[in-house]
């Protein structure tokens, strides 16, 4: 199959994955079930209808608007399968037609319910983290095994680690400047991250630290927070590592060529 055909694909497949992740960022943090009850309008409760529940489309067709009680629906919904969708496409386009493929779209998915989270809740659940630390580390195994060379597999295992041990380290030194989520959020990036390259690891560290060392700068200064507010760092390692899975390479290339 044509990667470009596979891209495709793969953002359709995106959009459903979206409308998914939408309820677990969600329900996770309420302590309520992903799977049942079945979705329904949050101002008059009335199940959605499966007509209704078409990512993006349906939120366009009903003009963002509940169909029983005319409520406005929040357009974070469309925007969040509309992303999902586009992250997906550039995941294929980025890993290519590769067996650990699967591993990193289901990282994709994960790391979008996970920023969800963060910056409604200002935490990452165990709920969703754990079991999707375990899942991704299965996939990452059998994508290794099939292609024949599990070093990737053990440097993945090894990266996550010492992603983990520095994020404690900076949790211990910050005292409270970091919750431990974040740091349990490096090893499941760290093992994605090291499954590429070493140069990728290092990339996706310096650029989710800078990142979040900017945008807390950038708060401060136009007085939207102080020292003492607890502002979400997980966006920022996680955009760090979207960015470095891109030209993470071509920045450590640069960077040891310097």
């Amino acid at each position: 199959m044509d990667v470009s055909v596979a891209a495709a694909l793969a953002a359709l497949f995106g959009l459903i994955i979206g409308s998914f992740v939408n309820v677990v960022a969600y329900r996770i943090p309420a302590g309520k079930s992903v799977v049942s009850p079945p979705s329904a309008c949050p101002s008059c409760d009335h199940p959605i209808r499966n007509r209704d529940n078409i990512p993006v489309v349906s939120w366009l067709r009903l003009k963002g608007r509940c169909r029983d009680c005319q409520a406005a629906i929040s357009i974070r919904y469309p925007i969040v399968e509309a992303t999902t969708g586009a992250l997906f496409a550039v995941t294929v386009l980025v890993i290519g037609l590769e067996w650990s493929l699967p591993a990193y779209l289901w990282f994709t998915g994960v790391t979008i319910a996970l920023v969800l989270t963060d910056l409604d809740v200002k935490r990452i659940p165990n709920r969703i983290l754990y079991p999707s630390t375990v899942v991704g580390t299965i996939l990452l195994l059998g994508g290794a095994v099939a292609d024949g060379d599990l070093g990737h597999f053990w440097r993945g295992l090894a990266g996550a680690g010492i992603y983990f041990a520095l994020f404690l380290v900076i949790a211990l030194i910050a005292r409270g400047g970091f919750g431990f989520g974040d740091v349990k959020l490096a090893f499941f990036l760290g093992e994605y991250l090291a499954f590429q390259s070493w140069g990728v690891l290092g990339a996706g560290v310096a650029l989710g630290i800078t990142i979040g060392g900017l945008i807390a700068l950038g708060l401060l200064v136009l007085r939207r927070a102080d020292r003492k507010t607890h502002i979400p760092f997980g966006p920022a390692m996680v955009a760090g590592a979207y960015l470095a899975l891109v030209v993470g390479e071509s920045l450590a290339d640069w960077y040891l060529g310097g």
